[in-house]
C-alpha cells in the first residue's frame, strides 16, 4: 500500500463486506495503515441484508472503530440501507472539521493565506437510525 492512494483526501471510508472476514481483516489493515493521516475515516460493513452469512458480528467491527477512534456503521447497497447515510456523515464530518482550519490559521497568524477554506454553517444530519446497525 502506497499513501499516494489517498494523497489530498479530506475523507475516507474504508468498506468490507460482512459476509467475508478476509475482507474485513484487511480493512483493518487499511485502517492501521491511514490511522496516522489527518483526515475523516469511517468504517463501512456492507452487504448487512445478508445476516445469514454474517461472518463479522457488528459488535466486533465496532469496538474496533471505537479503538480507533472512527465513526462505524453497516449499509446494505441491495437494500439501500445506510448508504447515503454514510456520505452524508462523511461529508458533515468533513465539513466539521475544515471549519475549524480558518479559526485555527488565525490563530497561528496565517488568516489570508490561499488555499484556506471558509465554510458556513449547516444543518446537523443527526445519527443514522438503529445507531448505524442495518437492523435494529
Amino acid at each position: 500500500m502506497t499513501i499516494s492512494y489517498f494523497r489530498g483526501a479530506h475523507g475516507i471510508m474504508i468498506v468490507y463486506d460482512i459476509t467475508d472476514r478476509k475482507s474485513f481483516d484487511t480493512a483493518k489493515k487499511w485502517l492501521d495503515e491511514i490511522d496516522r493521516e489527518i483526515v475523516n475515516k469511517l468504517l463501512v460493513g456492507n452487504k448487512c441484508d445478508m445476516d445469514t452469512k454474517r461472518q463479522v458480528e457488528y459488535e466486533e467491527a465496532k469496538a474496533f472503530a471505537e479503538e480507533h477512534g472512527i465513526p462505524f456503521l453497516e449499509t446494505s447497497g441491495r437494500a439501500a440501507t445506510n448508504v447515503e447515510t454514510a456520505f452524508i456523515q462523511m461529508a458533515s464530518d468533513i465539513k466539521s472539521r475544515l471549519a475549524t482550519v480558518p479559526a485555527a490559521e488565525e490563530a497561528a497568524g496565517g488568516a489570508g493565506k490561499s488555499g484556506s477554506v471558509a465554510l458556513g454553517r449547516g444543518e446537523d444530519v443527526g445519527k443514522p437510525a438503529g445507531g448505524g446497525r442495518c437492523f435494529a
